[in-house]
């Protein structure tokens, strides 16, 4: 199993990837806090059919211009009303979560020095349900999946030199966890990579450490096998 899917990740894990893929908006930016804030808004709105969420991600950024983070800092969300940006996330969903980053970004120099200020005492045992409600992000944080702050954490950390950024360094690849989407969880049950049925962070938990056996250094890169396979079928 583990040389199949290595194979899938070889395949997948191309250039030409980035073209079709959310994580291409990620790449436009080189300021670190620019590509912050695009990652985390824009894994926001990661979920449904893919066309949808390219066309809405653009939509969104345009309100951003060329730079997020000088729109956060001069308070550009305040002019922000309740116009849809995607499915059932507003304009008003998106003020909130600019505000909270327009905080944080208020006090420290990057979101990752932010974070990196809230754990220095424990940075190795660091992983998403600890980061998710420092970013003011989702609710139901024990139970969640956490897909979406998961993917912009493997933009963030995993430093492959082909898809995934790597602009973070106090957390470790190792350290992360699989972004359980629909085509992830049905592929790795398919596989016998995982039992759970439901879609949680049980099941998150379970397919990691499966996946950590494979490869424990850099257990997430086989998102691009499970996601590539599901997307595929």
């Amino acid at each position: 199993m583990k040389e199949y899917l290595d194979e899938q990740v070889a395949r997948i894990n191309v250039p030409q990837f980035i073209e079709f893929d959310p994580v291409q908006f990620v790449h436009r930016y080189t300021r670190l806090q620019d590509v912050e804030i695009v990652a985390f808004t824009v894994a926001t709105i990661a979920w449904g059919k893919r066309e949808s969420i390219l066309k809405d991600a653009t939509r969104m950024l345009q309100k951003m211009g060329c730079s997020p983070y000088d729109y956060v800092m001069e308070g550009g969300y305040r002019q922000l009303g309740t116009a849809n940006v995607h499915r059932t996330f507003f304009e008003h969903h998106l003020a909130t979560m600019l505000r909270g980053f327009h905080e944080i970004l208020s006090h420290h120099d990057s979101m990752e020095a932010y974070l990196r200020s809230c754990f220095e005492e424990r940075a190795a045992e660091v992983d998403a349900w600890d980061i998710a409600p420092k970013l003011y992000l989702p609710y139901n944080v024990d139970k969640s999946a956490l897909k979406r702050i998961n993917m912009a954490l493997r933009w963030l950390v995993r430093t492959d030199g082909i898809v995934d950024l790597g602009v973070w360094s106090f957390i470790r690849p190792s350290q992360l966890y699989i972004p359980l989407d629909v085509h992830v969880a049905n592929t790795a049950r398919g596989l016998g990579l995982l039992q759970r049925k439901s879609n949680d962070r049980k099941a998150v938990e379970e397919l990691t450490a499966t996946l950590r056996t494979f490869c424990p250094d850099d257990p997430v890169k086989y998102d691009f096998a499970l996601f590539g396979l599901g997307v595929e079928k």
